[in-house]
């Protein structure tokens, strides 16, 4: 006879009976999740062995995700799948049941979306069309990425509401290590994080925005602080800038192939993001035309010249909440730079721009140096998939600024 006991089960957070109650826990734990997101990441990232993790161990990554040196954003391929298939981990799992508050009538919300925009409704929430990752091709070093489509707020059922289930399980005990990785019922469900196939994975587009000048030496970069109150994901966090799902710019169905490339994703995003412009392009009448667009013709002009530099370097999940980031960085000449943000704004719609308050002026607001790249990635409260971009791209300096295709020291 075995003595070999049971497996625990995963466990899930009670709900108080009252819906009354049930919803004030919501908002507890809702607050509680946005208040402590970057203690949160770390606990849960304890909980995965460190060869799960691309190199800094901040975000997890398959071995084939992070290319061994950066790759020009040219040599990226994307392709379009027509039909996504369907996944077996959405935000309807029975799983999410113990998450789920209910409405005044007793009625659960369906969705954990449902309940954020009826309970704790951000300034930017909106269930547009995104790119769904569907496959990342075995060899790095020609990364090919395939796509479907899918909504954002597979975001917001899935990963939100996973670390909603994490939050509500750590808050039940206080002082202790936080759940184990699969500990809670909806984690358990999705299983291996890095599974495309498990469930929906809309892709967010972050880009490390380096100014580097070449007479110096000296670089900077541009980092951003994500309010809470106008974000649904990522909010309190310090983040590389600019950031954006990967998504047509309107749900028009013409949009679809013509937004479909990364080049033009992340000229919106320093559009919006750096200049505060609006993100109605028009496009719900007629697909954007980038190349009349002097913005983008600055920029792709700059790219042929060589004033602008744009690399791929590879892409991971976030061990708290699973949204996945495609990680990208964009190096300007000085003088560049200078002029394309001379207007640069300080708040925009997602938070504002982080300026270090030294007295020296620095024109991108953070000098790319290893004591700020220590900083930030380490000890201060940034997102994984900021604080794993500066670290490969401070390991990567070598090329980034100077095309010099040496290693430039160890990742950490």
């Amino acid at each position: 006879m075995s003595t070999t006991p049971p497996p625990e089960r995963p466990v899930a957070p009670e709900q108080p009976a009252a819906p009354e109650a049930g919803r004030a826990r919501w908002r507890q734990v809702r607050d509680h999740l946005n208040r402590n997101r970057f203690e949160l990441t770390r606990s849960a990232a304890a909980g995965y062995a460190p060869h799960e993790f691309a190199p800094g161990g901040r975000l997890l990554a398959r071995r084939h995700w992070i290319p061994a040196a950066p790759v020009p954003l040219d040599r990226v391929r994307l392709r379009r799948q027509e039909q996504a298939p369907a996944a077996p981990v959405d935000g309807r799992r029975p799983e999410l049941g113990a998450v789920l508050p209910r409405r005044a009538d007793g009625t659960p919300y369906a969705t954990y979306a449902d309940a954020v925009g009826d309970l704790a409704r951000p300034r930017l929430f909106e269930n547009r069309s995104c790119y769904r990752l569907l496959e990342v091709a075995e060899d790095a070093a020609v990364p090919t990425l395939t796509f479907g489509l899918g909504r954002y707020f597979d975001v917001i059922d899935i990963c939100e509401a996973a670390a909603h289930e994490y939050a509500a399980a750590a808050l039940s005990a206080p002082g202790g290590p936080g759940p184990e990785a699969g500990a809670t019922a909806f984690r358990a469900a999705v299983g291996d994080p890095t599974d495309l196939t498990r469930r929906p994975v809309p892709a967010a587009v972050s880009t490390l925005a380096v100014r580097h000048d070449r007479r110096t030496g000296a670089a900077e970069f541009v980092l951003h602080w994500r309010d809470p109150a106008k974000v649904a994901s990522g909010g309190g966090l310090f983040q590389v800038m600019p950031v954006g799902m990967f998504q047509p710019s309107h749900d028009a169905p013409w949009n679809e192939a013509n937004d479909f490339d990364l080049w033009r994703a992340v000229v919106r995003e320093l559009s919006e993001e750096l200049l505060g412009s609006s993100e109605d392009y028009g496009s719900d009448t007629a697909p954007i035309d980038y190349d009349a667009w002097p913005f983008q013709r600055t920029l792709a002009s700059a790219r042929a010249a060589g004033t602008l530099r744009m690399y791929w370097l590879g892409l991971g999940v976030d061990p708290l909440t699973f949204v996945t980031d495609l990680l990208t960085v964009a190096v300007f000449d000085a003088e560049l730079f200078d002029e394309v943000f001379a207007r640069m704004v300080t708040t925009n719609d997602e938070g504002h721009r982080v300026r270090l308050d030294d007295g020296t002026g620095h024109a991108a607001g953070i000098p790319f140096t290893a004591e700020q790249v220590e900083r930030f990635a380490d000890r201060e409260p940034m997102q994984p998939a900021g604080a794993a971009l500066l670290q490969l791209a401070w390991h990567h300096r070598g090329v980034l600024l100077n095309g010099d295709d040496r290693p430039s020291g160890p990742r950490g």
